[in-house]
């Protein structure tokens, strides 16, 4: 396999590099983050998988070194984490059979890759919802998505129920104070979701776990200072955007009680 430069529009800035979540120790292509590690475990065993936005390729290849995946594509859009992807494929000696891509999105993608699953890690959940909104071309249907939001799950979720993608599986973790979501999903078909399975997650939602509960009530410590701040502002605020964050208080302040009941 051989790299390549594919440009189609203007670039999507991608993931936060993976060492920046790890108490400062260095990540590798043998040490992942716990992060990463919960993404992993959500690769199909045999997986032709793309990982696009990959820093430094770590994910491919901890999983082709293991080998759980038959095939990969790493796909960047900057030069720099370009190189450095090529550079940790070529010496773990895995150059024939991981790709390194100069592209946007999932214009990294070719249809002789015969992709079955695909990863968008460490990007804002708007971002993930862009870069397969504008590529759709490049997706058959069939991939199993593998989707790590920094946030904006909402809008993610809501594009995947749009799509009729069904979410198959949800987690959420803490690492280094910072809250993730892992979200996966397949096309089915249609797929209602109300507007809390799209806000909470339809699967976190019904499990309501430990972390989950824990996340929304620091999230709802930082929702009720942003509207008592607002609400003192000497600057008109959008009737909209408060009404939506009075919903969203709401919504949590009932999730926590009926949890505690």
């Amino acid at each position: 396999m051989h790299a390549a430069a594919r440009h189609n529009r203007a670039p999507i800035r991608h993931r936060e590099p993976y060492g920046h979540a790890d108490k400062g120790q260095p990540l590798n292509e043998q040490r992942l983050s716990e992060r990463l590690e919960r993404v992993a475990a959500h690769v199909p065993a045999g997986a032709r998988l793309a990982d696009i936005g990959s820093d430094h390729g770590y994910l491919l290849v901890a999983l082709m070194n293991r080998g759980l995946i038959s095939a990969g594509v790493a796909g960047e859009v900057a030069v720099t984490p370009f190189q450095a992807a090529q550079r940790s494929v070529r010496e773990n000696g895995l150059s024939e059979r991981i790709s390194v891509r100069l592209a946007n999105g999932l214009a990294a993608i070719e249809p002789a890759d015969a992709i079955t699953a695909i990863s968008l890690c460490g990007m804002g959940g708007e971002t993930i919802r862009d870069i397969l909104d504008s590529d759709k071309a490049h997706l058959s249907g069939s991939e199993r998505l593998i989707l790590q939001p920094n946030g904006g799950e909402q809008p993610l979720r809501q594009w995947l129920m749009e799509h009729d993608y069904r979410i198959l599986a949800e987690e959420v973790l803490r690492e280094n104070r910072f809250d993730y979501e892992i979200i996966i999903a397949e096309r089915s078909g249609p797929v209602p979701y109300t507007d809390q399975e799209l806000y909470f997650g339809p699967l976190l939602l019904q499990e309501r776990s430990e972390a989950f509960l824990t996340k929304w009530q620091r999230r709802l410590r930082l929702k009720q200072r942003t509207l008592s701040h607002l609400t003192q502002a000497r600057q008109a605020v959008p009737e909209e955007k408060l009404h939506a964050l009075k919903q969203q208080i709401s919504w949590i302040t009932g999730l926590l009680a009926q949890a505690s009941s």
